[in-house]
C-alpha cells in the first residue's frame, strides 16, 4: 500500500475517523487498534513479512526487559549481544546473503578455484532496514542506561510497527516515540492541519516533482554512453532532485500521517540542498539515519576524541557502513566512502545562519556543495561501478555526445519537469527558515487556500501510476 496511492488515502481516512471516534480516549484500546491497523498495512505488502517483524519485536522486548532487570554486567552484555545478532542476522540474511556469496565466489576464482554460491530466491522484506535499526537502538539505549525497558507489550509492538514510519522511516528512537503511546490523546485541530499540510507537500514533492522527473532521469542514464556532457550533468542534477522529492516527500507524508493521529515524528530533512558544505548537508539529509550512525557507530568508534588519523578512519568506516546499509552493491559502498572523503576535506561547518541575508560566498558554497552531492549521486543511481565510472568520465571530459535532452524526451515532459522543479526550489528557498516548505499557517487565508488548491491540482495533474518510492528498496 503506497503512500502515493488512492488506497492509502482511503485507508488513512478510515483509520483517522475510527481512531478519534472510538479508540483515542482509552490508551490500551488505542494501542491495540494502532497495532492491528499497522499489521494490516504491513501485510498488504506480503503477509509473510509479518513473521519477521513479530519475531524482532518479541526478541527485543524480552532482551530489553532482561537487560533492565539485572545488575549483572555479563548478563546485560549477553542479552544485548542476542539482540544485536538477531537484528543484524535477519538483516544480513535477507539483504546481503546473495551479495557476499557472489563476492566470495569471485574471490575464490582469483586463486584458480571454482565455487558455485548457494542461490536463494530471497524476497527483501519491505522496511526491514528501518525497523531493525529502530528496535536495535532500543536495546542499546537500555544497556547504556539512557531509557528504562517498557513492560507494556502492546505499546512496544505498536512502536515497532507504527504504520506511518514503518516502511521507510524516519528511524525513531524509543526515548522520543515510545512514551507517546502512553500519552492521553486529545484531538487538536492545529496539529491535524499541520499534518494535512505535511501530507499535501509530501504528495507534491513525490508525485508532481519526483515522478515527473524520474522518466527523464531513466532516459539519460540508459543512454549515458551516447549523451553529451551537458546532458549527463543535467541527468545528475535531475536525479538529485528526484531522490530528494521522492524521499523527503515520503518523510513528510509519514510525519503528517502520524500528526493526524496525535503523534510527533522527528524531521528527516531540513532543506539539505541549501547546505554550504558536506558537514552541513549531512546534518540536514536523512537526519534519522545520519544521527543513528553518529550515535551507534561513529561515537563508539571514538568519534573525534582521538588522533587525526583515527578520526579519519572513524569517519570513513561510518560512511562506508552507511553506504552498505543502502543496499548490497558496490555502488552504495563507494558512494558512502567518497562522501566520507569529501566530508573530511571540506571546510568545517559553521552552523545554519540565523538571519535571512545571503552572501555571495554562501551562495557559491551552496552551488559547489550541490554539485558535489549530485555527482556522487551518479554512483548511487548507477547499476554498477563500471556504468558510474563511464558516466562520470564522459561528463568531466566534456564529451560531445550524439544525443541531447530533446532526443530523449518531448518538450512537454521537459517543461512539466522544469516547472514543478522550479516550484519546489522556490518554495524551499522561501521557507528555508521553516521546518518544511508548506509551513504557512501564518499566511493570509486567501494565499493559503490558493496554495493548497495549486498543490492539490498539481498532484492530480501529475498522478499517473503508483510509482514506488526509491527508499522502499532499502
Amino acid at each position: 500500500m503506497l503512500f502515493n496511492s488512492v488506497g492509502f488515502i482511503g485507508f488513512l481516512t478510515l483509520v483517522f475517523f475510527l481512531y478519534w471516534g472510538f479508540f483515542a480516549r482509552n490508551i490500551m484500546r488505542r494501542n491495540l487498534f494502532l497495532l492491528a491497523v499497522s499489521y494490516f498495512f504491513y501485510s498488504c505488502w506480503d503477509v509473510r513479512f509479518l513473521g519477521l517483524i513479530v519475531l524482532s519485536s518479541i526478541v527485543d522486548y524480552n532482551c530489553g526487559l532482561q537487560i533492565d532487570q539485572t545488575d549483572d554486567r555479563k548478563k546485560k552484555k549477553r542479552f544485548l549481544l542476542i539482540s544485536i545478532l538477531m537484528n543484524l542476522g535477519i538483516l544480513g540474511f535477507f539483504k546481503y546473503f546473495g551479495f557476499f556469496a557472489e563476492e566470495l565466489s569471485l574471490l575464490v576464482q582469483q586463486f584458480g578455484y571454482t565455487l558455485h554460491p548457494l542461490t536463494l530466491n530471497i524476497i527483501l522484506p519491505v522496511g526491514i532496514s528501518f525497523y531493525t535499526f529502530q528496535t536495535l537502538s532500543y536495546t542499546i539505549d537500555i544497556y547504556k542506561g539512557k531509557i528504562p525497558a517498557t513492560r507494556d507489550l502492546v505499546s512496544f509492538f505498536a512502536f515497532v510497527a507504527f504504520f506511518p514510519q514503518l516502511v521507510a522511516g524516519p528511524i525513531e528512537r524509543a526515548s522520543h516515540l515510545l512514551p507517546q503511546f502512553h500519552e492521553k490523546k486529545v484531538f487538536d485541530y492545529s496539529i491535524a492541519a499541520d499534518g494535512f499540510r505535511r501530507i499535501l507537500w509530501g504528495l507534491f514533492a513525490k508525485v508532481a516533482v519526483a515522478d515527473t522527473v524520474a522518466p527523464l532521469v531513466d532516459q539519460i542514464f540508459s543512454h549515458s554512453a551516447s549523451a553529451g556532457w551537458g546532458t549527463l550533468l543535467l541527468g545528475a542534477f535531475l536525479f538529485a532532485i528526484q531522490i530528494y522529492g521522492d524521499f523527503s516527500g515520503y518523510s513528510n507524508i509519514a510525519i503528517g500521517s502520524a500528526a493526524l493521529l496525535g503523534f510527533r515524528l522527528m524531521d528527516n530533512f531540513r532543506h539539505p540542498y541549501f547546505s554550504r558544505n558536506l558537514q552541513e548537508f549531512w546534518s540536514r539529509w536523512h537526519i534519522s539515519l545520519s544521527t543513528w550512525f553518529r550515535d551507534y557507530v561513529y561515537i563508539p568508534l571514538g568519534g573525534n576524541r582521538c588522533s587525526k588519523k583515527r578520526h579519519a578512519v572513524n569517519i570513513l568506516v561510518t560512511f562506508g557502513v552507511s553506504g552498505l546499509w543502502h543496499g548490497a552493491n558496490w555502488t552504495f559502498i563507494v558512494w558512502g566512502i567518497l562522501h566520507g572523503i569529501t566530508y573530511l576535506v571540506s571546510r568545517p561547518a559553521t552552523g545554519a545562519r540565523k538571519n535571512t541575508s545571503v552572501r555571495l560566498k554562501d551562495m557559491l558554497s551552496v552551488v559547489v556543495t550541490f554539485l558535489v552531492v549530485s555527482l556522487l549521486f551518479v554512483i548511487f543511481r548507477a547499476e554498477n561501478i563500471g556504468v558510474a565510472f563511464h558516466y562520470l568520465v564522459n561528463l568531466v571530459s566534456l564529451k560531445a555526445g550524439s544525443i541531447g535532452p530533446f532526443e530523449l524526451a518531448g518538450t512537454k515532459q521537459w517543461l512539466e519537469a522544469a516547472f514543478f522543479t522550479f516550484v519546489l526550489i522556490l518554495a524551499e528557498w522561501k521557507q528555508r527558515e521553516k521546518a518544511f516548505a508548506l509551513d504557512i499557517s501564518g499566511w493570509p487565508v486567501m494565499l493559503r487556500v490558493a496554495g493548497y488548491y495549486f498543490l492539490l491540482f498539481s498532484v492530480l495533474y501529475a498522478f499517473s501510476s503508483d510509482r514506488l518510492f526509491i527508499y522502499f528498496q532499502f
